[in-house]
């Protein structure tokens, strides 16, 4: 697994204030899956808005 999305993720979400939203688009499921696991914390929501691509929506706590 790539661990570029979450590195990126962290560094953004480290510039944000509380309740900011940080939206990933990803074309690669497992960048799901990490982003749902690292941050537990924040209020994650997705939806795969074509085939194949998901957007990722982390609201900061």
């Amino acid at each position: 697994m790539c661990p570029i999305p979450v590195l990126k993720s962290k560094k953004e979400l480290a510039k944000m204030k509380s309740g900011d939203v940080l939206k990933i688009v990803t074309d690669h499921s497992c960048v799901l899956e990490s982003v749902t696991h690292q941050f537990k914390k924040c209020h994650i929501r997705h939806e795969e808005v074509i085939n194949g691509v998901w957007e990722i929506y982390i609201t900061k706590s």
